[in-house]
């Protein structure tokens, strides 16, 4: 499969370039607001038009020169995305005019040796069509007056002309890339895993809680499997999260998980010594619920001191002792900062989408069921006792089954688990929520 054309949406910040990226894929995607620098990594959206496939990449504000450490990160991102793209889309804002830093920018894409087009943005009426003019001095060919926010003027102009050269999309094969969501609290390491993992500086690292608002997807291969990383924001308790931005970075880290196939759930190994954290055990919870695969990566672990032979069993205990409805769950103990073990992240996740896509048999599902049954039958209620006549999958992703009973209200919390854990002990499904429900039906005469 060829690879799709790359197209890199630059500018100074808070000239709309992740309102236009949002105008081209259909839906917003990327965090819309009005303080510069929102967008701090860039971001990779699969968008088609006239029938022909590309990919756009939303980048950081460039403001060069900038000393704050955070806003030369943004710089470096965008100057990365510049690099990989085939084509580059200078975004500049039409009220505010030609500006000393849009004079930079300029100067850096006329050095890129790519192929650069030029739209002026904010531009909502014919009326205004003459603020473009001024952008001629900035001599990277004609300027495009369009209006991000109506998707108005020179929007499809611009698509037509960068696409032109573009093969169109003759048909669709079917992504068998494992979707993972690298998820946990603020400052767990997520980033720097995903920087590990890619093996490139993907992602802005900081010491600054927050740094990644958006959820980003990257692709690669190995050992012959493909793989879509989702980094996304840190999730942080619902009362300690502001309202805006950081609140549409958690949605959307939630969203991912949603979206997902496997979530690798990190835990600061440091923090994790003193117990794990109710917030923690939150996210989990979440991913259950979304009934995804999942793994558990206690990360930092290079700083955990005078480590011994049994360090890694005593945790285990510690783990199973505080989260016990999660012993289903395969842990890996890792350092993104000393690569340990990183590469089992791979062996686990692609082991638990495989259990997560199990199909059973209804034969020797109801032979499964019926021994547990007669193994440990159910307590009778108010004179009724749970008769099971009959089981089958009905869906994987979570494996999904339907026990068809004599009374749906008698099957209980305590048997449904007990009913779960001769499953796995039968099946392993490690690592994937097992979804159980119980169809009423009429005992045969």
């Amino acid at each position: 499969m060829e690879r799709k054309p790359i197209i890199a949406v630059v500018g100074r910040p808070n000239v709309g370039k992740s309102t236009f990226v949002n105008r081209l894929v259909g839906k917003r995607q990327s965090i819309v607001d009005d303080l510069p620098g929102v967008t701090r990594d860039r971001i990779y959206f699969d968008v088609e038009w006239q029938h022909k496939q590309f990919t756009v990449i939303d980048t950081g504000g460039i403001v060069p020169g900038d000393e704050d450490e955070i806003m030369l990160s943004i710089y470096d991102q965008a100057k990365i995305a510049c690099e990989e793209a085939d084509k580059i889309i200078f975004l500049v804002d039409g009220i505010d005019g030609v500006t000393p830093v849009d004079e930079d920018i300029a100067n850096i894409l006329r050095q890129s040796d790519k192929p650069v087009y030029l739209a002026v943005n904010k531009v909502d009426s014919h009326n205004q069509i003459t603020m473009i003019n001024d952008f001629y001095s900035l001599a990277l060919g004609e300027p495009i007056a369009i209006s991000a926010l109506h998707g108005s003027g020179g929007v499809g102009d611009i698509l037509d002309e960068i696409t032109k050269d573009f093969v169109q999309d003759e048909k669709k094969e079917e992504d068998s890339a494992i979707k993972l969501a690298i998820v946990g609290r603020p400052n767990a390491g997520k980033s720097s895993i995903v920087n590990a993992l890619l093996g490139e500086n993907r992602v802005i690292v900081s010491d600054i809680s927050g740094t990644t608002r958006d959820s980003i997807d990257s692709r690669l291969s190995y050992n012959g499997q493909d793989f879509v990383i989702i980094d996304t924001a840190g999730i942080r308790k619902k009362s300690k999260v502001d309202y805006g931005i950081e609140k549409f970075a958690v949605d959307r880290a939630i969203r991912s998980i949603k979206e997902c196939d496997v979530a690798l759930l990190v835990i600061d190994a440091a923090e994790a010594v003193n117990g794990i954290s109710d917030q923690d055990k939150k996210i989990a919870s979440i991913i259950t619920e979304a009934g995804k695969g999942m793994v558990i990566a206690i990360n930092k672990w290079d700083l955990i001191e005078n480590k011994k032979s049994n360090t890694i069993n005593k945790f285990e205990k510690s783990l199973e002792n505080e989260i016990p409805f999660l012993s289903y769950v395969p842990k890996i103990y890792i350092s993104a900062v000393t690569h340990q073990r990183l590469n089992n992240i791979y062996t686990r996740v692609r082991e638990v989408k495989a259990e997560h896509s199990k199909r059973i048999s209804t034969g020797l599902l109801n032979k499964v069921i019926n021994e547990a049954y007669a193994l440990n039958p159910p307590q009778t209620i108010r004179n009724k006792k749970l008769k099971i006549m009959y089981s089958t999958q009905a869906s994987s992703e979570p494996p999904t089954f339907i026990l068809f009973a004599n009374d749906e209200n008698l099957l209980k919390d305590h048997y449904k688990r007990y009913m779960e854990n001769k499953l796995r002990e039968a099946f392993g499904f490690m690592g994937t929520p097992i979804r159980i429900a119980v169809r009423q039906r009429s005992e045969r005469k």
